[in-house]
């Protein structure tokens, strides 16, 4: 009912204003140390493997938005310190192309295209340098959220457009990518028949109630059988990287070792000496993009900052 009535826009607005004074502005500054830093804890999402953070959750702090950046500048590296911000471009999608093999977006990665340009030009039947910004809108949209099993009107509720528009993207989705689609219906079918999924790496996940008489519970099964491969390869990848980068940092000087701090699902957050930033952030990058053989190349970039909104 967004634009039905001048009424919802106000609201909307408020409802934002109000999470972010109470979800940030008011407890975050409550909740620094005695040394004068804000820390964390560290928890494992059983289903994914991935590192969570909670008192406070420093994982859903703004990333966009004119206030959400200004509450990102509060994070601020130590005098003297900067941070780096290295991040896994598409990771989810690069290890969905591999463990699809789909011919349209294995290409798109090892020719390091712009992939949701890729998939637009493909749907849309049109040149990639013709693709506008709403078609590659909509690519992005489809490109995640078949890994999350959003259904049309899903889809139509994303993209507000009516849902027989959002079956006909889906359709034509999957006969750009048939290797999804035969991805989706394979791990769901082994799920189904086995009771589980597993990652690249072998992590399993059990999908015991995937042959639910209850079909809603066996329908968020099945969307959690294509997805937890994905996101437990993703998590697994970036703990290898982790592992690499704490004996790489230890090569430093003792008093000046770059200091892990965050982790933000495919981004890894370090703190280091202004002078060693660039040093630090090519050891990142490196050992980031080698961690893990998969078919198509790992991407990462890489952000310096004073503070965390700078590194973006």
């Amino acid at each position: 009912i967004k634009h039905i009535h001048p009424i919802i826009d106000p609201i909307l607005e408020y409802r934002e204003l109000s999470k972010l004074l109470s979800t940030y502005l008011k407890p975050l500054p409550q909740m620094v140390g005695g040394d004068g830093r804000l820390h964390t804890t560290y928890g494992q999402e059983t289903s994914t493997g991935r590192l969570t953070s909670a008192s406070p959750n420093l994982q859903n702090i703004p990333v966009k938005g004119g206030l959400g950046i200004e509450i990102r500048k509060a994070f601020v590296a130590s005098k003297g310190r900067s941070l780096i911000a290295a991040d896994y471009s598409q990771i989810e999608l690069r290890i969905v192309a591999c463990l699809a093999q789909d011919r349209a977006m294995l290409e798109a990665f090892e020719q390091d295209r712009d992939v949701h340009a890729a998939t637009a030009a493909e749907i849309f039947g049109v040149g990639i340098d013709q693709v506008t910004k709403d078609q590659r809108r909509f690519a992005k949209t489809i490109n995640f959220g078949v890994l999350y099993g959003m259904s049309p009107y899903g889809l139509s509720q994303a993209l507000g457009i009516n849902r027989q528009e959002a079956s006909r993207f889906i359709k034509r989705y999957f006969e750009v990518h048939a290797g999804i689609r035969h991805y989706c219906n394979q791990i769901i079918d082994h799920a189904r028949r086995q009771g589980y999924v597993e990652t690249l790496f072998g992590f399993r996940r059990v999908m015991e109630d995937i042959n639910s008489s209850n079909h809603s519970l066996a329908e968020a099964q099945e969307r959690m059988a294509v997805n937890a491969p994905v996101q437990g390869s993703a998590a697994e990848i970036l703990k290898l990287a982790m592992i690499q980068l704490d004996k790489a940092f230890t090569k430093f000087p003792v008093l000046h070792k770059p200091q892990m701090i965050l982790t933000v699902h495919d981004e890894l957050v370090v703190e280091v000496d202004e002078k060693d930033a660039e040093a630090a952030s090519g050891v990142m990058k490196s050992i980031m993009e080698s961690v893990a053989d998969l078919c198509v190349p790992l991407k990462v970039e890489i952000g310096i900052g004073a503070n965390w909104a700078e590194t973006k």
